[in-house]
């Protein structure tokens, strides 16, 4: 019970303000009936839930990245990273996407998305193409990058893993394979007047990743506080865009429950504070080295999730986001039953 406060107490808190919020939206909005305050919980909670089943492999990326960062960078991220988690990707970054797709102003946007949700769904869901694209392309790179990597040691499918650790040495090959993966699918399954928007938003993806990368590398300033403050800055701004990618998808998604953007915001506020407590809790308590293919599974989650996504900037795919959010959640529980039987089997010897 200690420990659930300790790390979930604030999550509770968040989780009551955001569930008044709801409840006095839908009160309001559904003529001050009962049944649609109660229909206004269940959305915002349902919401929540969803959210969580989406980003648990984010939690646990996140809290493999938090652990390497300073105890002033992590701090940093759990205050102003929840901030822009909730406030910046959630309902900022959103309304921008639309503004820049859409020709609107953002006032327009903001006023749309308040008075008018109909036509900032419908604006919304017409940038899905290049959203999926972004996140696509970004989040396959994290996958590549996390399985070609010839000094990654600890293989949980041994025959994949090793062959990909080797290509790996292979210089750039992940970007390689993401821009032919990119240009293969824009070519063959998205729509001519599509295409190019598409391969705009995936390159954007993939050059932000690399410059990510690229910043994380440049740490070899003499100076060792100008060389930590460095390494914190580029861990903070890749778990943003990270986040970022996961989120856009399950703004799009929520707008099949409800376009009321103030439920919206409440639910997605209620998952994303919850996984911010499953990224400090994983950190704390060195779940990562207890379950030792924890981020294996975490990663094989991601590349799932980046598939699904490059493959919806054809507008006649949809795979339903709870399905998204069971292969994930597939991964994880695997992933731990397999490092629990590693554990007892190096006991045994």
């Amino acid at each position: 019970m200690k420990t659930f406060r300790e790390f979930f107490g604030l999550s509770m808190i968040v989780t009551v303000v955001c569930l008044v919020i709801a409840a006095w939206d839908g009160y309001a909005r559904g003529g001050h009936t009962l049944s649609a305050l109660g229909n206004a919980l269940a959305i915002a909670l349902l919401l929540g839930v969803l959210e969580v089943s989406l980003s648990f492999d984010n939690a646990v990326v996140n809290a493999s990245v938090l652990r390497t960062m300073s105890e002033k960078w992590q701090k940093r991220f759990l205050l102003w990273g929840i901030l822009i988690a909730v406030f910046g990707m959630r309902f900022i970054f959103p309304i921008v996407i639309v503004a820049l797709t859409s020709g609107m102003g953002l006032g327009q946007v903001v006023s749309a998305a308040f008075s008018n949700p109909d036509l900032y769904a419908h604006e919304l869901e017409k940038a899905h193409v290049t959203i999926s694209a972004f996140g696509g392309a970004f989040l396959m790179m994290v996958f590549l990058k996390y399985f070609m990597d010839p000094k990654k040691e600890e293989h949980w499918l041994s025959h994949l893993e090793g062959t990909l650790a080797r290509i790996g040495k292979l210089d750039t090959i992940q970007a390689v394979f993401v821009s032919a993966l990119l240009l293969f699918l824009v070519h063959n399954f998205v729509a001519p007047a599509e295409r190019l928007s598409a391969l705009t938003a995936g390159f954007i993806g993939l050059l932000v990743y690399l410059a990510m990368d690229a910043l994380g590398n440049l740490f070899e300033a003499d100076n060792v506080t100008a060389k930590a403050g460095a390494a914190g800055f580029s861990a903070f701004m890749y778990l943003e865009i990270l986040d970022a990618s996961f989120s856009l998808d399950g703004v799009i998604g929520a707008f099949a429950l409800t376009k009321d953007i103030v439920l919206i915001a409440a639910g997605l506020t209620i998952g994303a504070i919850f996984v911010r407590s499953l990224t400090v809790m994983m950190v704390k308590k060195g779940t990562l080295e207890a379950y030792r293919f924890l981020e294996h599974g975490a990663h094989y989650g991601i590349g799932a999730l980046a598939v699904i996504m490059l493959l919806s900037m054809n507008r006649n795919v949809h795979i339903p986001e709870i399905i998204t959010g069971l292969i994930g959640a597939g991964f994880i529980a695997l992933s731990v039953w397999a490092s629990l039987r590693a554990n007892k089997r190096d006991a045994l010897h």
